[in-house]
């Protein structure tokens, strides 16, 4: 790394930062709020778990909903009972007059029996909202079709490496309210934020915002694009001149959307030079302030996480840490420290000279054209899986003569192998599961292939989230390993 110079003056601690002008919200008294209120969680998920642990422990008259039965997990059943919540599990809850309705992310608002409640009075909230409620801790929200996990956890270890009080949340680590549940009220709260969450927010503003891209996404959920970027621009709406939105000056879909925000606006590039922000050029990585000489980081060489999008994440984890008040320094180092995320181009195994690599969490088609273009070639290629009535098109455009075999599996098995055909692309197979894909692509690939499980596709069809997905071709990876490595003993040993 380049010795440090010029540009930006030495940065206080992020608390004093982030307090500096006005950073904090009053309490709203959550505990006298919620007391005696008739509430109802629509998901038992983990947020809505912590959700049942908060407003029962402030004497709220709770209700549970889901269409499954959480109850089979005891740690969740004995919840349940302990709080004395009414459960509705696999049927729909009464017409009742409800304070409020929480919503968890994975849940669509739209229900019948949710609409109809809201439309008799009730507050549609969720865990998010929840969590900012509680007056503790100071909000940092990353949202974006992509990157959010990659940048969050980038951004948590700068704050880390900086010694500063901080944690990890949202949709990576524990559910926001159990975060802010357990902050001081200056811990920094790094969270990884969905447009599910923030659908839900009405008060919700971070002191710092960050918005890396925005392409196609859950147009199951949010029928249109409009929609979907309304959500998204929730994480500033109410941001004041005071706090920090920090964007992607690449994105002209995200520059359009920022346009609005009331907060001072910080961007990032990676193709062009910038007077405020983060940038890269010539190979290297630089913050700039406004004034002085942009300071030099660290060569875009040193980062130990592969691809265009990872150096995207970098810019933008650079600039959000900066706002927070970590020096660039340590920026610097955590930027040449870091080796990125599970399920995310996260390699598995080499095997006789064949690359297995986990990136689960594509569960989009940009985000798995992302991972291609990262990925070494030849790729046999492993997607498919749940159906968010995306365009696979692009998707199959981006192979470019990289990947020579495509393996499906799941609902969009054979939309998919329709849409590679029509595209010109002959090398799509339907397998049966994950352990054929595996077996499939280990015998398809050559020495210095990769075997690429990037699905482009949600997982909800055969698994219950993109970690299962990951974590079982993690395990048939390593199945595979000991079948070759038992092989070869047996050969040495001359058994037959």
């Amino acid at each position: 790394m380049r010795a440090m110079g010029g540009g930006i003056p030495e940065t206080h601690t992020a608390q004093r930062f982030l307090h500096g002008n006005g950073g904090l919200r009053q309490a709203v008294g959550s505990e006298n709020k919620y007391k005696g209120k008739k509430a109802l969680i629509v998901g038992m998920g983990k947020s809505g778990v912590a959700a049942l642990e908060l407003m029962s422990s402030f004497g709220a008259d709770m209700a549970v909903y889901d269409a499954g039965d959480p109850g089979r997990d005891p740690r969740t059943r004995d919840l349940i009972r302990a709080s004395r919540a009414r459960g509705f599990f696999g049927r729909t809850p009464p017409a009742e007059r409800w304070d409020y309705i929480v919503m968890s992310p994975g849940v669509p608002s739209d229900l019948p029996f949710v609409t109809a409640a809201v439309a008799a009075g009730a507050t549609l909230t969720g865990d998010l909202e929840l969590a900012y409620e509680l007056d503790r801790g100071i909000f940092i929200a990353i949202t974006g079709t992509n990157g959010k996990t990659t940048t969050t956890a980038l951004v948590g270890e700068m704050f880390r490496n900086a010694g500063i009080d901080s944690a990890v949340t949202g949709n990576i680590g524990e559910p926001a309210i159990r975060s802010a549940l357990q902050a001081k009220r200056d811990r920094v709260l790094v969270t990884e934020v969905s447009s599910f969450q923030l659908e839900t927010t009405s008060r919700f503003r971070p002191k710092i915002a960050a918005i890396l891209n925005i392409t196609p996404d859950h147009l199951d959920r949010h029928g249109t694009m409009e929609c979907y970027g309304a959500a998204k621009a929730k994480v500033f709406a109410n941001q004041r001149a005071e706090d920090f939105l920090i964007y992607n000056r690449d994105d002209e879909a995200v520059c359009r959307l920022v346009a609005s925000g009331e907060a001072a606006k910080i961007p990032f590039s990676r193709t062009r030079r910038l007077d405020c922000g983060a940038f890269a050029e010539g190979g290297r990585i630089f913050l700039a302030s406004g004034c002085g000489v942009p300071v030099d980081l660290a060569a875009v060489s040193d980062l130990r996480i592969p691809g265009v999008h990872n150096l995207e994440n970098a810019l933008a984890a650079a600039a959000i840490a900066h706002r927070g008040g970590v020096d660039p320094s340590v920026i610097a180092a955590t930027l040449a420290e870091f080796r990125g995320v599970a399920h995310r181009m996260e390699p598995v195994d080499v095997i006789d000279g064949i690359r297995f690599v986990n990136d689960s969490k594509g569960t989009n088609p940009d985000a798995s054209v992302r991972a291609i273009a990262a990925a070494q070639p030849q790729i046999v290629l492993i997607a498919g899986g749940y159906d968010k009535q995306a365009d696979f098109r692009p998707f199959i455009r981006a192979f470019g003569g990289k990947v020579s075999h495509l393996l499906l599996i799941g609902q969009t098995a054979d939309a998919l192998r329709r849409t590679a055909e029509a595209e010109g692309f002959r090398g799509a197979l339907i397998c049966a599961d994950m352990e054929e894909c595996v077996e499939r692509g280990f015998a398809l690939a050559e020495p210095g292939d990769t075997v690429l499980l990037s699905p482009a596709c949600a997982s909800w069809d055969m698994y219950g989230g993109f970690e299962e997905r990951g974590d079982h071709f993690k395990r048939l990876v390593g199945a595979l390993r000991a079948r070759k490595e038992e092989w070869r003993e047996k050969q040495r040993d001359g058994r037959p």
